[in-house]
């Protein structure tokens, strides 16, 4: 650990379910976090409706859980004026899900080009319609949404917003009304104005923080992701930074690793997210 940063509280980790999805069911991954005493949790969609969205948030009240965020909303661009309507239909549901789950606020990862297009402006105006319009109705509900910029090596397929300084963009644009920032220190940590932008963001829109770490040499643009304190990202530098402007929020660790941590025990993985966390964070 630096010794520059202090150690966080142990309260504020939460466990974003992905870290531990292919080894326990939604409900195991609830128990598992009040067993280890990891206070946040956020969900993905399709581990909630496999197990009833009911059900899904009566468990997580029951053992005291504060949902850090919903993952995911987004995915805005479509070839044709029915496809965007289908995506505005899905997105109006995750909200009304993020709502019921109780959720500090839906994650959004955009989306990038249709299928066959070229036309990379033109999936960023369909996003910036997509939300425009989702906003109407998030903002009339109470449910926040959280733009997570991902890294440009998924400008493509994932998401076509991938710097803090465009989500800021947005949020000039759209408004930080119920509106803004998911902050995931692996797909931002490279950019060189990334802490002027964490300024820029504020308390305000800074509404998540997901931390992780940038294995050298990384081996699967999406499955490889480091165990805090593995790689090379400066995660309590950014902790640090973030927490400058007011975020006083969870830490929320989102790991996706086939060749390693989906492959361990659910129970050491939580054991480490946490020992790592005060270590590395």
């Amino acid at each position: 650990m630096n010794a520059l940063h202090t150690p966080p509280p142990a309260e504020k980790l939460s466990l974003n379910t992905a870290t531990v999805k292919t080894q326990w069911r939604l409900d195991q991954i609830i128990e598992g976090c009040a067993r280890h005493d990891i206070r946040g949790i956020s969900p993905w969609r399709d581990q909630v409706a496999e197990i009833g969205l009911s059900r899904a948030a009566k468990m997580i009240r029951d053992h005291g859980l504060s949902v850090t965020g919903y993952c995911r909303g987004g995915m805005f661009p479509a070839i044709d004026k029915a496809g965007q309507l289908a995506a505005l239909d899905d997105n109006y549901r995750a909200v009304d899900e993020a709502l019921e789950i109780g959720a500090a606020c839906l994650v959004l990862v955009v989306g990038g080009m249709p299928k066959g297009s070229k036309d990379i402006d033109g999936a960023r105006q369909q996003v910036h319609d997509g939300i425009a319009s989702l906003l109407q109705y998030s903002r009339k509900v109470g449910m926040p949404l959280a733009i997570e910029p991902l890294h440009p090596m998924y400008a493509a397929d994932r998401a076509c917003v991938n710097t803090m300084a465009y989500a800021n963009d947005l949020c000039d644009v759209l408004g930080d009304d119920g509106f803004g920032i998911a902050l995931d220190v692996y797909h931002v940590w490279w950019d060189p104005d990334l802490r002027n932008q964490i300024r820029r963001a504020g308390k305000q829109r800074l509404l998540a923080f997901h931390i992780c770490d940038w294995l050298v040499p990384t081996t699967d643009l999406l499955l490889d992701r480091g165990m805090m304190g593995d790689g090379v990202i400066d995660i309590a530098g950014l902790r640090t930074a973030v927490e400058a402007e007011g975020y006083s929020g969870f830490h929320e660790v989102e790991i996706f690793s086939a060749a390693n941590w989906w492959k361990r025990s659910p129970d050491e993985v939580l054991l480490t997210c946490k020992q790592r966390h005060l270590e590395c964070c």
